[in-house]
């Protein structure tokens, strides 16, 4: 779980402020990574909005513009300043229009911005130019956009403004970017990474030195084994990893509190574990139950004890037989005295009750002197009836020859219901009953789970241990 990653904050140190710098410097490199990740995607966001930033950047992704669009571009823009200068009359625009539609050609049959993964950009530049010429074609479109006699009846200044407005940047997007010897693009994120990753593991080695001091049964593999998490930190690969060292950095320096996010996670992590563990292993030992059942093994068991496995007695004493025994002692030397008054006023009640049914009981209550008489009986009847019986009770029990008539009852009431229960029909009947009681059992067991059990579970070990902290 995630308080495995030491989570925790450690205690107070003296130098709590370079933490808190190594943890900044990690969340800057953690910053620089993500940038590098998203340059490629991303850039044309990057040069339309932070054009300074990918003049400094591209050249670490070897990047730089690609010629041909490129070219297309100059030629564009020595055309916007002869006609500035001299006017759609000069004779260097002809020659300058015919090189644009010659590239233009070329640009939508060869389709450089294939390299870049930009196809998608040549296509957004030919609707674009169909739709602003009006024809289906968009080879015969940049043929009639890139035309002196369209030029000249449609504003040259308003069509440049289009074509830069549009054009341009779906063009400017385009790069060549360079291989290298592996087949990769060139990609020397390495050069700004060195420096943090150099810092990261001076770091890492002065932590673990401290950790074997304060540790002297720690060796130096163990001690770095200690802090795994900040491997990603050093390594050059994989580098979005390194968001779990710089969170647990910045957790541990103070800077922000993760504490919630962990107790969550562990909330979670513990209730779906233990939802499908307590789910798999109910569902499992009631289906093998089950099983046995229908094999046969339970009558096997109790009817064959001679296959049985050798039971382990640590004692040498039936733990049941004694607790029974202690038990009918207790409630006869013990219980029974204690309530020896509710007995007598309950066997007076009944014989009072039997009496008064009787006609000639209810005329002795009329005759003068004698209406008390029939009390008096009654409870004297009731305390030697009770006392009469309990004392009984302690004779039987005491006496060996009952002990022995009893014992005797058992086995033969044992021997009778073995004999009954191995007739196949009884068996039968026996084992539908108890597979279908424990196939109830197992679907009530999963449908409380499903309805919060777990949940139940967790919140009230959370409030024993709040009550724990409190004690």
């Amino acid at each position: 779980m995630v308080s495995n990653l030491k989570l925790n904050k450690p205690p107070v140190r003296r130098h709590r402020w370079l933490s808190q710098l190594i943890a900044i410097i990690a969340l800057i490199n953690l910053g620089l990574v993500f940038f590098n990740l998203s340059y490629i995607p991303w850039r044309d966001l990057y040069l339309q909005y932070l054009p300074n930033v990918t003049q400094l950047y591209d050249p670490f992704k070897g990047i730089e513009p690609h010629r041909e669009t490129q070219k297309y571009l100059d030629k564009v823009n020595q055309l916007s300043a002869e006609v500035s200068k001299n006017g759609l009359e000069s004779p260097e625009v002809e020659s300058l229009l015919s090189d644009l539609r010659s590239l233009s050609s070329q640009m939508i049959a060869e389709n450089p911005f294939a390299l870049a993964n930009k196809s998608g950009n040549l296509e957004k530049i030919k609707n674009q130019m169909r739709d602003r010429i009006g024809m289906e074609s968009a080879r015969e479109a940049f043929n009639q956009f890139w035309s002196l006699s369209y030029l000249t009846e449609a504003n040259w200044q308003k069509e440049l403004n289009f074509f830069n407005r549009h054009i341009r940047p779906a063009i400017e997007s385009n790069y060549y970017r360079h291989i290298d010897t592996n087949g990769k693009f060139v990609d020397n994120f390495w050069l700004i990474d060195l420096p943090f990753v150099i810092l990261f593991c001076l770091d890492f080695l002065v932590r673990t030195f401290s950790l074997c001091r304060a540790n002297p049964q720690l060796n130096w593999l163990q001690a770095m084994l200690r802090r795994w998490y900040d491997l990603p930190l050093l390594l050059p690969f994989w580098r979005w990893l390194r968001v779990v060292p710089v969170m647990l950095r910045l957790h541990q320096a103070d800077l922000i509190d993760l504490e919630p996010i962990r107790q969550q996670i562990n909330h979670d992590f513990v209730a779906n574990f233990a939802e499908e563990i307590t789910e798999v292993v109910g569902v499992r030992m009631i289906g093998q139950v089950q099983e046995s059942i229908q094999r046969g093994d339970v009558t096997r068991w109790l009817f064959h004890p001679e296959n049985r496995r050798p039971y382990i007695d640590i004692n040498n004493t039936n733990e049941a037989m004694a607790i029974a025994s202690r038990i009918i002692q207790l409630s006869i030397y013990d219980v029974i005295p204690q309530v020896q008054p509710d007995i007598d006023a309950l066997v007076s009640h009944i014989i009072a009750s039997a009496l008064n049914q009787s006609p000639v009981y209810k005329q002795l209550q009329n005759v003068p002197g004698l209406n008390n008489l029939g009390n008096q009986l009654t409870d004297n009847l009731a305390k030697d009836l009770s006392g009469t019986a309990y004392k009984t009770l302690t004779a039987t029990i005491e006496d060996p020859v009952v002990a022995e008539l009893a014992s005797r009852l058992v086995q033969n009431f044992q021997k009778g219901l073995e004999l009954e229960l191995k007739k196949k029909q009884h068996q039968t009947v026996i084992q539908s009953l108890l597979v279908d009681m424990l196939e109830e059992i197992k679907i009530n067991y999963v449908k409380g789970i499903a309805e919060g059990g777990v949940e139940k579970i967790l919140s009230e070990s959370e409030q024993l241990r709040q009550i724990v902290r409190q004690v």
